[in-house]
């Protein structure tokens, strides 16, 4: 990659971590294009040609994913989480949720609590006005065990990865072999992937991951390679078992059966991550150990 794109690179990097952590807050033209270090005219022309999407598109699109995911995991009502979503009536965000998932928000919410019933059958529904007859409640036991564990914030040095969560070793092999080269790896290197986005909500081109080497401090990096820093905090920790196409598994149990009986709530300002503790270069290896750590208060 030519260093003439490095700070354009860095720039916009620091943008796109910007946008995710304060989807609630300022986004505006003005304010972001001050952080990449462009003029707005520049700035929209930028962002445009190096993601793929205008600004407006791209934040309208993550506000209504997020609003997927409410719909799925909480009991919001689909006006507040309109209005969370910066739209000023249910009808112009109903219309807007029907364009860009099919169905409407009351029937994608239907179906997706039916998707993650173990049994597919429908045992919890959603109603505007709950009522608790003929609520069912999903007596199949826990299958995952976790733990609440403390951690210290975490400097990383980072690939982003666009694209199914299958293809993430060529981000992996392209961040190892720099690591390597700088004799930066070693026993208490912690390799995380940062997972922004649930498959069953973005489009497989556009899912968010960043490979992630623990370090501690910034090196020299080229511009594909990024560092940030993973909050400390309080974490709800499961380890899954198994093949890498199971995790997905892993993850409805942990958010749909043991967080609503836990006691905690999501921290929204922490995406969760998966620390890898065995791996296989085969995808579909049993003899894989990951754990899920996920943001609670």
């Amino acid at each position: 990659m030519s260093t003439l794109l490095q700070p354009y690179n860095e720039r916009m990097m620091e943008v796109l971590l910007h946008i995710q952590r304060n989807l609630d807050g300022d986004l505006s033209p003005e304010r972001l294009s001050e952080i990449a270090c462009f003029s707005v005219a520049h700035f929209h022309r930028t962002f445009k040609g190096m993601i793929g999407e205008s600004l407006k598109e791209h934040v309208r699109r993550l506000r209504l994913e997020r609003a997927a995911y409410k719909l799925c995991y909480t009991d919001l009502s689909v006006m507040d989480i309109a209005l969370d979503a910066r739209f000023e009536s249910s009808e112009t965000f109903s219309r807007a949720f029907k364009k860009r998932f099919k169905v409407p928000p009351s029937e994608y919410r239907g179906k997706s609590r039916e998707m993650i019933s173990p049994e597919g059958n429908g045992k919890i529904h959603y109603s505007p006005e709950p009522s608790v007859k003929g609520f069912k409640m999903d007596e199949s036991p826990l299958q995952c065990e976790v733990d609440i564990r403390i951690r210290e914030e975490t400097r990383v040095a980072f690939i982003r990865h666009i694209g199914s969560y299958y293809d993430v070793m060529k981000a992996w092999d392209r961040l190892c072999s720099w690591g390597i080269g700088l004799d930066l790896l070693s026993e208490s290197t912690e390799y995380l992937g940062l997972c922004y986005d649930d498959p069953d909500i973005t489009p497989e081109g556009k899912i968010r991951y960043d490979a992630c080497l623990s370090c501690q401090s910034e090196e020299d990096a080229p511009a594909d390679i990024g560092f940030q820093i993973i909050p400390g905090g309080k974490y709800a920790v499961t380890t899954y078992y198994g093949a890498y196409s199971g995790l997905h598994d892993a993850y409805r149990e942990l958010y749909g059966k043991w967080l609503p009986s836990s006691g905690y709530q999501i921290k929204n300002s922490l995406v969760s991550f998966e620390k890898y503790i065995k791996t296989s270069d085969d995808i579909n290896s049993d003899d894989v150990v990951t754990e899920i750590w996920l943001g609670v208060y």
